[in-house]
């Protein structure tokens, strides 16, 4: 039998990386029950590519008030004002990585299965702790210095005692405030927050009234036609809870009419709430599903300095991660580490930020 090398196992080895295949073993190293950023923000589907240093999104902020009722011989009085306005998110980079050894972890482990049961547990692992770093850092505000870590969502949607459109500068771990998000100047462009309401108890009479109206508040429509505009994405809404809220939520589910299935408020009144969804089996408001992220039920990754047991309103039609084109999870190697000719290691790459190009459609509401 012809002696394996180095370069027959990195062949080898490349070869069985994307094929993650029914493991034979349990996996119970992961700390969260789930992972709303690689179940449903991450996927190929959702996410815009880009190039460039950073991303920069254009904004129509305001109108020119160009409009009015004339006489007929009125004459013409024709200005050209600013209307536009911009953002500018910069890269964030996140890459896991994972080794083996050739004496140990080849010629110790004979046969091609073997390598199987080397390599594919090592490689879960790293892709576990990946996605707990994304989740952890998909719902913080990075400090104003910080030049590491993603805006994640409380960047965007940040809460607010009022109700209204009183989202305003997010404020990171350090407790100083921003005065800028993502280079916009809300005092100029005061149209660029989210909104916000507080609530007591989560009720038909306390927190969904609030709800429904954040509801219309947020539900935008232009009256200028699609063609017209740029292409806008389909609406996909979601609320965000801890387990707790969420709980409740099941509770007032389970205590209303059958007859209502299982949308927490199936009555709508006025028009337009596109973007229904088949939700079958999962508790809904207004078509929209309940979602629990279990990263808010842990207060090192979510502290109540964010928000008090939070209802995030989110439409992912105008918050979704941007990916570099070409390093949206790149895996490369194995490849021989410096100094180590017998160590061979990999790795996957990221380089992605957070983005929301319309924060009036993303509401929060909070304790």
């Amino acid at each position: 039998m012809p002696a394996i090398t180095p370069q027959d196992v990195a062949d080898l080895v490349q070869s069985i990386l994307p094929d993650l295949d029914p493991m034979n073993w349990e996996q119970i190293a992961q700390t969260l029950q789930d992972y709303v950023l690689m179940s449903h923000w991450l996927r190929d589907d959702k996410v815009t590519f880009e190039g460039g240093i950073a991303v920069r999104k254009n904004l129509l902020a305001t109108t020119s008030g160009a409009a009015s009722h004339t006489g007929m011989t009125d004459t013409d009085d024709v200005d050209i004002p600013s209307v536009m306005d911009d953002i500018i998110v910069p890269w964030r980079h996140a890459q896991t990585k994972w080794a083996y050894h050739y004496q140990t972890d080849i010629l110790m482990n004979v046969g091609k299965a073997k390598i199987n049961d080397t390599v594919k547990p090592r490689r879960q692992a790293a892709m576990i702790d990946l996605a707990l770093e994304l989740e952890g850092k998909a719902w913080q505000a990075p400090s104003v210095n910080d030049r590491l870590n993603p805006y994640g969502l409380p960047y965007w949607v940040v809460a607010n005692a009022a109700t209204g459109f009183n989202g305003g500068y997010p404020t990171g771990p350090d407790s100083v405030q921003w005065t800028n998000i993502a280079g916009l100047d809300l005092t100029q462009t005061p149209n660029f927050r989210n909104y916000t309401a507080q609530y007591t108890a989560v009720s038909k009479d306390d927190l969904l009234p609030k709800m429904r109206t954040a509801l219309r508040a947020t539900n935008f429509r232009s009256p200028i036609s699609k063609e017209e505009m740029s292409t806008p994405r389909g609406r996909d809404r979601r609320y965000y809870c801890n387990e707790s809220v969420c709980s409740a939520f099941e509770q007032i589910g389970e205590a209303q009419n059958e007859n209502l299935g299982r949308d927490l408020a199936p009555m709508t009144a006025g028009a337009g709430f596109g973007g229904v969804q088949d939700v079958d089996g999962t508790l809904t408001f207004k078509k929209n599903p309940i979602v629990w992220a279990p990263a808010l039920d842990d207060t090192t990754i979510f502290p109540t300095s964010i928000a008090n047991a939070p209802v995030y309103q989110i439409d992912h039609a105008v918050f979704f991660p941007f990916c570099l084109k070409g390093d949206y999870l790149r895996e490369t190697g194995p490849v021989v580490a410096p100094n180590q000719h017998n160590m061979y290691r990999c790795f996957i790459d990221l380089t992605y930020n957070f983005v929301c190009t319309n924060r009036r459609r993303l509401a929060v509401f909070s304790r």
